[in-house]
Parts: C-alpha cells; sequence; structure tokens
C-alpha cells in the first residue's frame, strides 16, 4: 500500500473551504490533515470534500478555536484524542488506517509572545503540552504510527531565516527546541521531513505581518511529519508546497508532504 499524507494549518477549515478543495483536486493527498479548522465538527463543509473522493473524515472541534481533522480517501477508523492537559481545547485526533497505521494529529499551542512562563501563562501551556506528550510516549512507545501536525517549533538552525534572531523569539527558544526534542526521543520519532531533505533552508510558516512575504523569505519550519523507526524507512518524497502561501486569501502556512510505502 502506497499512500500521500500532507498537513497544513488551514487557519478557518470554512473560510479556506475553497483552498482545501483546490490542494485535494491539484494535489491529491490521500489523507489530508489540518489544523486550526476552527469550526465544531458538525460545520466543517464535507459535501464539497466528498465531491472530490474525500469520504472519510475524523475529527475533533470547536467553535472559533483549535480544530482537528484527518479528511482521507482511503477508509479511517477513529482511534481517539487526547485533551492536552485538560485545557477542553481540541487539538489532538488520532485515526487508523486499514493496514494498521495510526496517524497522530496535533495542534500544539502557539505559546503567544513572551518565552517566559512567569509572565505568559500561555507559553507554560505549551511548555506542559511537551512534557505530557514526552511522558505518553515515554509510557506507550508507538508502534506503526506518524506523528503531524503544527507543533509550533522550528527546532533546527536551518529551520529558520535567522537562528541568531529568533533565539528569543517563541518557536524557536532553546527551552522550546529541548522540549521538542524530548518528545521526539520519547517516541523514537524519526523526522521524515529531514530524513528526505537533510539540510538547507526549510520553511512552512511565513508571517501576515511581512508586506512580501515571497521575497523576504522570514520563514520557520513549525510544521512536521514524524513516523516511528518500524515504518519510517518506507516514507520518501517528502515537499513542502511553498506555492500555497501565495494563494488567495491564504493560510500563513503552507503544506507539508510525505508518502509512505506500506
Amino acid at each position: 500500500m502506497t499512500f500521500t499524507l500532507a498537513t497544513w494549518n488551514i487557519n478557518s477549515v470554512r473560510l479556506r473551504a475553497a483552498l482545501v478543495a483546490k490542494l485535494m483536486a491539484e494535489e491529491a493527498p490521500d489523507v489530508l490533515c489540518l489544523q486550526e479548522c476552527k469550526s465544531p465538527v458538525d460545520m466543517i463543509p464535507v459535501e464539497a470534500f466528498h465531491a472530490l473522493g474525500y469520504t472519510h473524515m475524523v475529527a475533533r472541534g470547536q467553535k472559533g478555536y483549535n480544530g482537528v481533522a484527518i479528511l482521507s480517501k482511503l477508509p479511517l477508523e477513529d482511534a481517539g484524542g487526547h485533551d492536552l492537559i485538560g485545557m477542553g481545547h481540541a487539538r489532538h485526533v488520532a485515526a487508523r488506517l486499514p493496514n494498521g497505521v495510526t496517524i497522530h494529529n496535533y495542534y500544539i499551542p502557539a505559546g503567544g509572545d513572551i518565552p517566559d512562563r512567569a509572565q505568559n501563562e500561555k507559553f507554560g501551556q505549551k511548555l506542559d503540552v511537551l512534557t505530557e506528550m514526552r511522558d505518553r510516549f515515554h509510557a506507550e512507545r508507538p508502534e506503526r504510527a506518524i506523528l503531524v501536525g503544527d507543533l509550533n517549533i522550528a527546532p533546527r538552525e536551518d529551520d529558520v531565516w535567522n537562528h541568531k534572531a529568533l533565539l528569543k523569539i517563541v518557536s524557536h527558544t532553546p527551552v522550546e527546541v529541548e522540549h521538542f526534542g524530548a518528545v521526539q526521543e520519547a517516541g523514537a520519532w524519526v523526522d521524515v521531513t529531514r530524513a528526505d531533505i537533510p539540510a538547507g533552508p526549510l520553511f512552512s510558516w511565513w508571517s501576515y505581518r511581512s508586506p512580501d512575504w515571497d521575497a523576504a523569505d522570514k520563514g520557520r519550519r513549525l510544521d512536521h511529519i514524524w513516523a516511528t523507526p518500524d515504518i519510517a524507512g518506507a516514507a520518501h518524497g517528502s515537499r513542502i508546497l511553498r506555492a500555497a502561501r501565495g494563494w488567495e486569501q491564504p493560510s500563513d502556512h503552507a503544506p507539508v508532504f510525505a508518502s509512505f510505502d506500506l
């Protein structure tokens, strides 16, 4: 079984349903994981997606905030979802494919603007979510699993446009990178994107605040695809669809892709 998976922070699935449909029509991933859907599950515009062959969905939603969904051409079994640190936020959902592979779709909190939990509750929540994920993967080492999502951390120096300039900016601070690495190590997760593209600048997010995002290219790699070691070797074809950041009324994130031969 070969399938292609994409992950995309869509920043409102209802507002940008046409962009989701465009991606489905033009790129046709077998599985599309969305974050920041900002919609109750029953208000996700599934009819348009069904018409394009995406007849299966597992999702967790809430009005106006957060929300994660897995849309698929392949049958999906709902594999649950975690209420991360008991916040009541729709930030995780899991689904199982017919071949037994479990896909985890996460939307990690952005963490606000001040990288100090004493001054910024949101930053503390972000670190606590990562700690909970680490502990969960330590307690139960995942197998035949893929983890995707907007993890809101750019861990490597070449995952940001300027490493030194961003060391005190939320998403690239040393404490976040340390927590991120602990999550990855706890599950023995393989960074599929960097396994395929091992070196060089690689970004999936460009701020709306930049007047010319493409020319300035002040990006960060906040969106990730990981796999457990037992299936990571089957991954290939990783890419980021940078062009989607330039579509009309775009998300500030671009979709990230990987294929698996399983």
